[in-house]
């Protein structure tokens, strides 16, 4: 099998990349290479390449900055998206698009099944389920795959931003009032090789199992990093920022099981594997 992935330099594209190359021939291209919100240069790409899945993990991902910058949000995620899915339709390719749990309003109590009312309350939350749409529209070969709280050994993200903080020493405030379940992208780029193998297309809700609230997160990165920092829980509210974050964006994994795919691994074991992975990164980062 071929395989296409856009976004390839970002967090999650990189691990796709490099999974999906011991077992297909894959090709990755990056913003540079490939820009999402050019549709004739997308169409030009897919259509040389001829993959026969493409991996869309390319996306407009400053939450905050999003509330500002609406329509750059949506050029991204929605036409972009738009413009990927025409051009994999074209040339009869699968098409797997990331999704988020920003798609949901945060105000259940019980996990969100694929089948959950959508209300987007951040503008990066209304332009991935803009992106959904077109997806859905333009192609019956698509996983869309909603994940959440994205933690991996590239680019920036909460577990590598409280190491940092942590190593200083000075005592911190995490948020205690939003729930979820964190999401390694080692983990996710698994299942998304699982899940391209087969034809057992939709929507699909992918985290590492378990839930716990940033607090909760903060504590277990510490304890298994072996960090001493003294950590206080606060509210939303005293941490106020620009864009709205879901209360609570637990994600049910109902598609996952139906189909017979393999759940991730709970959240605790995720970052003990992530922890051990950074180790050696940031080792072969300082020998370089």
């Amino acid at each position: 099998m071929k395989a296409l992935v856009t976004g390839a330099r970002g967090q999650l594209g990189r691990d796709v990349v490099s999974l999906f190359s011991h077992y297909h021939d894959t090709f990755g291209f990056g913003r540079d290479q490939l820009d999402i919100t050019d549709a004739d240069t997308v169409r030009k790409i897919i259509r040389e390449m001829e993959p026969d899945v493409v991996i869309h993990t390319a996306a407009y991902t400053a939450v905050d900055r999003a509330e500002e910058d609406k329509h750059q949000a949506f050029v991204v995620n929605a036409q972009g998206s738009q413009n990927v899915a025409a051009a994999a339709a074209e040339v009869g390719a699968k098409l797997c698009a990331i999704s988020t749990d920003y798609v949901f309003d945060g105000q259940a109590s019980t996990p969100y099944t694929e089948d959950s009312k959508v209300n987007p309350q951040s503008v990066y939350g209304q332009s991935k389920l803009a992106g959904e749409d077109y997806v859905r529209e333009i192609t019956d070969s698509h996983f869309i795959v909603r994940t959440s709280w994205v933690f991996g050994v590239h680019g920036n993200n909460f577990v590598k931003t409280l190491l940092k903080l942590g190593k200083q020493g000075k005592p911190l405030k995490v948020v205690n009032d939003q729930f979820g379940s964190p999401t390694s992208t080692a983990d996710l780029a698994k299942l998304l090789l699982e899940l391209v193998a087969s034809n057992r297309f939709g929507t699909y809700h992918a985290s590492n199992t378990g839930v716990c609230s940033w607090y909760d997160f903060s504590r277990e990165i510490f304890r298994q990093a072996g960090i001493q920092v003294e950590v206080e829980p606060c509210t939303t509210e005293e941490f106020s920022r620009p864009a709205p974050r879901p209360a609570y964006s637990v994600l049910a994994h109902d598609a996952l099981r139906e189909n017979g795919f393999h759940l991730l691994q709970p959240w605790q074991d995720a970052l003990r594997d992530f922890l051990g992975d950074w180790s050696h990164y940031e080792d072969l980062e300082g020998t370089k």
